[in-house]
């Protein structure tokens, strides 16, 4: 018997197909273009009650299932060269085209790599950029590189069609090598394309003066990269070469992993059991969250991120890409590489991209799956015994890595032992450069490299948290620890605090408050914890970074307001996924994004809620971020509170790694065999004796 897709699974390459070919047969003779086709996630009620026959060992060759369907993003082009962008779910197995609309022009689709690729040819052929160009006496051996970038958003009174822009620097071709850092060189020019006439509408100047020079342009020599300098980053192209007395750190699972990976999307690993997507948009998403057979989340995904700069100096105004809404993140997911992204013993996991003509392709590698060792993760000397008992912290990680153009994302959903999720994200890459005059400096950014600006700019994400704590009706509760007044009656010492909790009743926005430990709990009201009495639930703090700086009524701010706000709580709707809207590209406003979700003012006490968290990188970038940056990290922990009756991670063993070793000539007790529960190196120090004898009353006498 054929198995049966499971309603969470990726479509697969004959399903795309399928869809593709209904959508080409729905719409006749008309020329289409495919921007994106994918699993239409079914309905929530659908599917939770098709998890709980699965969940329950129910589910029965003939039980009801949801249908297979897919979502298809497409244009459809007419002989004057005119697009209309259509969206259409199709039933993969019934062949029926569920839903059609077409979508209003003053929404945008998102960009597609073949319109970057009809941008980098659309510059080699036109006058405009050739005659800009010319405007410079460019070094010997250099040639020009483009950077292809979402337009931003337009002016409010300005007409714009489908725009894509670019941002130009030159490369030295003297190294020999196409890997030589362009970015070492930028070009004041930025070369704007009608996407759907293909054509170089206008060439704008940049300005590249300094603080001296407020808003001017024109201040740079016709020699515009005469003062630059070569930044180079692969390995064979660095001066002083790399490294050589780096020893390697070796990943060693002699047993093989301790995770197990059924249907290429169930995961199974020490009491965690969920499913992993995979999307063009959000990349890698989480599904069906469970510890123990208790479920945790329905869903846990990358809503959006957007990046603005702060340089005032048009058009940098409308310098701010959503890279999950203007390209897509799953769209921009690298191919993996054994030993180098992920160490250990790696499970990859595959994606399934369409071009153009709906015509799907595997894209490899783009999910890696390994476990990895984070510290110690609990323990305790009895210091009457002199008995340590320790555990490590392991973790399984479910990383992807995006690109785009010069930047990078590290991005991680991390499980661990203690029944904890941290959701991880590292940004690295190359920051984004623009031309400096010699001898100025600017307040809009940093000078990294002879004239060289790393511009100011911020990194705002949005983690969409779809909480199901032992069931779908939850409760949000806002936690807070807050001094009380000294008084005789009730803190006479004055060294009392409270622990304030309230329910969210109604759909809002929430502020991080280092200053009270503001806590989000999510809970289940009928769930009460039979140690504590409280309702079970799982908790995070939201972390206290920087919102977005742009002026509220700015455009920047209006097509982001999710980004103005730590945390958002909404009620479930399906489809509503999107922290900045469905359509984020050349938007002037955020239009079905989180805002709007909780402007409903919908009662979410004890019903299916969402939590969205928003956290930010204020980069005012420094010399040591060229020409690659070290990561910056930020991690959002999601931890049990009250959902179990004891540490959860209580039974994990606490063997000893034999592999471990003394250094050479370091001295020290040599390991013994077994578990790491001795006492043998305590007990070497005078400064841990702290006492050992036991008191055991005798006639009302304490006697040691």
């Amino acid at each position: 018997m054929q198995l049966l897709p499971h309603p969470l699974d990726q479509l697969s390459i004959d399903e795309v197909k399928r869809a593709r070919d209904l959508i080409l047969k729905a719409r006749g003779k008309s020329v289409i273009e495919f921007r994106y086709l994918a699993l239409e996630e079914p309905p929530k009620d659908e599917l939770v009650k098709f998890l709980k026959l699965e969940h329950d060992g129910d589910l029965k060759e003939n039980s009801p299932r949801p249908a297979r369907q897919a979502r298809v993003h497409y244009d459809v082009v007419y002989d004057d060269k005119r697009h209309e962008y259509r969206e259409s779910v199709v039933d993969v197995d019934s062949g029926k085209e569920t839903y059609h609309e077409i979508i209003d022009k003053m929404h945008q689709p998102s960009l597609t790599m073949e319109e970057f690729r009809q941008f980098q040819d659309a510059c080699v052929e036109s006058k405009l950029f050739k005659d800009a160009i010319a405007n410079f006496k460019l070094p010997e051996d250099f040639v020009v590189t483009i950077d292809p970038w979402p337009y931003g958003g337009p002016d409010p009174d300005e007409e714009s069609p489908r725009y894509t822009q670019g941002l130009c620097f030159a490369r030295d071709t003297s190294s020999g090598s196409e890997d030589s850092n362009h970015y070492a060189y930028p070009l004041p020019i930025i070369p704007v394309m009608d996407t759907y006439t293909s054509k170089i509408v206008r060439v704008d100047k940049l300005a590249t003066g300094g603080k001296e020079d407020g808003l001017r342009y024109d201040t740079h020599s016709k020699g515009v990269l005469d003062h630059c300098k070569g930044s180079d980053y692969v390995p064979e192209l660095l001066k002083g070469g790399v490294r050589t007395d780096l020893k390697p750190v070796n990943v060693i699972q002699p047993e093989g992993p301790s995770f197990k990976v059924s249907n290429e999307s169930l995961i199974e690993w020490q009491k965690w059991r969920f499913r992993l997507g995979f999307n063009p948009r959000e990349g890698a998403t989480l599904h069906d969250v469970r510890y123990d057979g208790r479920s945790v989340l329905y869903r846990l995904s990358l809503s959006e991120m957007t990046v603005p700069y702060g340089d005032p100096r048009p058009p940098y105004h409308r310098k701010q890409a959503f890279d999950f809404g203007d390209g897509g993140a799953g769209r921009a997911a690298n191919n993996l590489e054994l030993g180098c992204d992920c160490l250990g013993v790696i499970k990859y996991f595959d994606g399934v991209m369409t071009d153009p003509s709906g015509n799907p392709s595997t894209s490899k590698n783009v999910v890696c799956l390994h476990e990895q060792d984070n510290g110690i993760g609990w323990k305790h000397t009895n210091f009457r015994t002199d008995r340590a008992v320790v555990t490590r912290a392991r973790e399984l990680v479910v990383q992807f890595v995006i690109t785009l153009a010069n930047y990078e994302y590290v991005f991680a959903y991390k499980l661990d032992l203690a029944g904890g999720i941290t959701v991880e994200t590292r940004a690295t890459g190359i920051v984004s450069v623009v031309n400096i005059d010699p001898g100025k400096t600017s307040p809009w950014g940093n000078i990294v490299s002879p004239g060289v600006l790393a511009q100011n700019h911020q990194h705002l994400f949005c983690i969409r948290i779809d909480p199901a704590i032992d069931g779908v009706k939850n409760t949000v509760l806002q936690e807070e620890s807050l001094p009380i007044p000294t008084s005789r009656e009730t803190n006479p010492f004055g060294n009392g605090y409270e622990v304030r909790t309230t329910p969210i009743s109604k759909s809002q926005w929430l502020d991080a408050s280092p200053m009270t430990n503001r806590t989000i709990k999510m809970v289940n009201e009928h769930h009460l914890n039979p140690i504590s009495g409280k309702p079970v639930g799982y908790k995070f703090i939201p972390a206290a970074t920087q919102l977005l700086l742009a002026q509220p009524e700015s455009v920047a701010a209006q097509r982001a307001q999710f980004a103005q706000h730590h945390i958002w709580v909404s009620k479930y709707r399906d489809g509503e996924l999107w922290a900045g809207g469905e359509y984020t590209n050349q938007s002037r406003k955020e239009i079905g994004g989180v805002m709007d979700a909780v402007s409903r003012e919908d009662a979410v006490q004890d019903e299916d809620v969402v939590v969205w968290n928003t956290f930010g990188l204020t980069h005012n970038p420094r010399v040591e971020d060229w020409p690659v940056m070290p990561v910056e990290i930020h991690q959002l922990h999601i931890r049990p509170a009250d959902f179990f009756t004891q540490n959860p991670s209580l039974d994990v063993p606490s063997n000893r790694n034999m592999a471990s070793q003394l250094a050479p000539k370091t001295n020290g007790v040599h390991a013994s065999n077994g578990d790491c529960c001795g006492g043998s190196v305590q007990k070497e120090p005078v400064t841990h004796w702290q006492g050992t004898a036991d008191l055991r009353p005798v006639n009302g006498e304490a006697k040691s």
